[in-house]
């Protein structure tokens, strides 16, 4: 399989926030904002993968400012590492501000999908080719990250997190 770009995977999901989409304080729900960041990573990885894909996990979320009510959301989603068959997601989300058309980073996320076949048996996915500076960055802050996950379920052992343990030395 040829290695592929973020770029390749790149998905943009553009929106308005609409009174039905927001809480007491007329922002967006978070879980509003949860849902359209599974999506843009979901069609991300599907992308990247041209398989049919399933949220493994949310890996982190920040929720750093909120999503006013009439405010113009842009999701941005792009695979950033990809494993064997599992590839993580690094969303960012945009806000527009309504009269100068400024934009704002709101919030970030990071899911972990895993690519499976028709019997939903997971399945080799190609690998990333980081190009930029900032993609590069989380390529390489990928494989911490899961190694941290794999070592807090149990599934490694403290010294084969060799990524985590050299963050230290």
């Amino acid at each position: 399989m040829k290695a592929k770009t973020p770029e390749q995977s790149k998905t943009i999901l553009t929106d308005m926030v609409l009174p039905g989409e927001t809480n007491p304080l007329n922002n967006l729900f978070g879980g509003e904002l949860l849902a359209r960041m599974d999506r843009a990573a979901s069609i991300a990885a599907r992308r990247h993968s041209r398989r049919i894909v399933v949220t493994a996990s949310v890996n982190h979320v920040a929720f750093n400012r909120a999503v006013p009510l009439g405010s113009v959301v842009t999701v941005e989603a792009k695979v950033s590492r990809a494993f064997k068959t599992s590839m993580e997601v690094f969303i960012d989300v945009w806000i527009e501000d309504r009269e100068s058309g400024d934009r704002t980073k709101a919030n970030e996320a990071i899911y972990t999908f895993v690519a499976v076949d028709e019997t939903g048996r997971p399945i080799a996915i190609p690998e990333i080719s980081p190009e930029t500076v900032l993609e590069k960055e989380r390529y390489d802050a990928a494989l911490r990250r899961k190694q941290l996950s794999l070592l807090l379920a149990g599934k490694i052992k403290p010294n084969e997190a060799t990524e985590l343990k050299a963050l230290f030395e």
